[in-house]
């Protein structure tokens, strides 16, 4: 793997039931930043996207590019499903990165 211990497929969002973004890193504290101060420009920052409000780890970026393409052809309504179970306050998850958790990987058989 390369510099870091996990790849991310995340998602992050305009404000609670707002405008969507989904994406995949190897370096998710990097990135959530960038999408935070509008550093990336594209769909993420012209709708706003700065919340990560979700985010799934993989170790091999095959799987996690896999995964964002499968995640992008679901119904918002599912999306939305994924983050209310997981985050139901949508919290900014990237204010937990001064110190993250250790990795949690999906089970592959999933």
């Amino acid at each position: 793997m390369p510099r870091h211990e996990f790849i991310a497929v995340y998602i992050m969002a305009s404000r609670r039931n707002g405008t969507l973004y989904l994406g995949v890193t190897d370096n998710l504290i990097q990135r959530a930043h960038q999408h935070r101060e509008g550093l990336i420009d594209g769909f993420s920052k012209k709708y706003g996207c700065k919340i990560l409000v979700w985010y799934e780890q993989h170790r091999e970026i095959s799987a996690a590019i896999a995964r964002e393409k499968d995640m992008k052809d679901w119904r918002r309504a599912w999306k939305l499903n994924l983050i209310e179970k997981a985050n139901p306050q949508w919290r900014d998850l990237s204010d937990d990165f001064s110190n993250p958790p250790p990795p949690t990987f999906l089970d592959p058989s999933l």
